[in-house]
């Protein structure tokens, strides 16, 4: 076994089959497996990127994703060349930025220190930036075949039903049951097959809000479902109170382009392109929190034009409402060399076409798409000429 994988002590009970565990599981996922695109290849590129991508994110939309990234990045190589903008542009829809960050990051590092292979040791596969144990547990034991388990949430559900665990899985002493149990129960030689049958079991039939007992290959060894205790388990996380957050931004037009800015490298989505903006005040309207924080972040004194829309969108525990409007600059105002960026690294004026080109949050971009179809726009343009 590598360095620093140690098996943890054996948790399961003396009774517990696990020969016919790893059977039935086994023979149920050969029979109902997915037709995954990275299952086709079990590349390890392959395997990495779906992976990072399915980290947040649900399956049908990680497949689009997957395809379409793929298509531009065939291999590391072409990845590692790629200009950020251009990943998180390809990104821009899945969330959690960080992860494309980190693919790039990581495909440099394979580039520059593997000599554009994939690492084929837990150790370096888990040193690759945005890598954590379980992914690396899954790219070694999927692409590799290594003989080690893959614990992801669908695993933590699964096996915190089977052995019918009364505290909730995401307590430290929780997980190192379920790690343990894991690492006992992949079948020598089978680690690739039996991960990817426990992860699918979990998505397919021992689903979150709904188990499907009849349909459960291992069900006869659910101690849940034996107690009657399917539906506690996993014991529920106390949810952090959701938090409510108005905001406004502004479209600067003027010579028929729109003003955008590049987000700072340590901000809240960082390296994405956004309309200058922010939270509203206490007793402020958006008009005036739009008007402030185009000031406050560009310098610019502007004036509003016309409303785009509101949208709603989530990030993380947050739920925002995002007030954009269409807006000028005011009289004696230069957009192109009078704006002075206080929020972000760099700012551009760009042809509404282009727009599409660049990588916004998902409140912005959804703002992009209702200018873009807006039929005032062109009038709006050709007036602030």
């Amino acid at each position: 076994m590598a360095k620093g994988s140690r098996q943890p002590p054996a948790p399961l009970a003396g009774a517990f089959d696990i020969d016919g565990f790893r059977a039935r599981l086994l023979d149920w996922f050969a029979a109902n497996a997915r037709d995954l695109p990275w299952r086709r290849t079990l590349a390890p590129y392959h395997v990495w990127l779906s992976e990072i991508m399915l980290q947040q994110t649900r399956m049908d939309r990680a497949v689009a994703y997957f395809e379409r990234f793929l298509a531009r990045f065939p291999d590391i190589g072409s990845l590692a060349a790629a200009h950020e903008d251009e990943v998180l542009k390809l990104w821009e829809g899945l969330g959690y930025y960080s992860r494309a960050k980190n693919l790039l990051r990581a495909a440099r590092a394979i580039q520059d220190g593997h000599g554009g292979v994939f690492p084929a040791t837990f150790e370096a596969v888990r040193a690759l930036p945005g890598v954590g144990p379980y992914t690396a547990g899954a790219v070694m034991s999927v692409a590799f075949g290594d003989q080690r388990p893959a614990v992801d949430a669908n695993v933590e559900r699964v096996l915190a039903r089977v052995l019918d665990i009364g505290r909730p899985v995401s307590e430290p002493a929780v997980k190192r049951r379920i790690l343990a149990a894991a690492w006992e129960l992949v079948p020598p030689g089978e680690a690739r097959a039996f991960n990817q049958g426990l992860m699918e079991l979990g998505a397919l039939v021992c689903a979150p809000r709904k188990a499907d007992c009849p349909r459960c290959p291992v069900s006869g060894q659910c101690l849940a479902l034996q107690r009657g205790t399917v539906a506690q388990r996993p014991v529920p996380t106390a949810r952090p109170e959701t938090i409510r957050i108005d905001m406004a931004c502004g479209a600067l037009l003027t010579g028929g382009r729109v003003f955008i800015q590049k987000r700072r490298p340590d901000d809240v989505w960082p390296g994405l392109w956004e309309f200058p903006g922010g939270v509203m005040e206490a007793g402020e309207g958006p008009e005036e929190a739009m008007i402030r924080e185009f000031r406050e972040e560009t310098g610019l004194l502007v004036r509003p034009a016309g409303k785009i829309a509101v949208v709603r969108t989530s990030y993380t525990r947050y739920r925002i409402t995002l007030h954009g409007y269409f807006c000028r600059a005011a009289p004696g105002q230069d957009p192109q060399r009078g704006h002075r960026l206080h929020e972000a690294v760099e700012a551009r004026l760009v042809r509404p076409f282009e727009l599409g080109a660049f990588a916004f949050p998902s409140g912005h971009a959804r703002l992009v798409a209702r200018m873009l179809s807006d039929v005032r726009l062109e009038g709006l343009l050709n007036a602030l000429d």
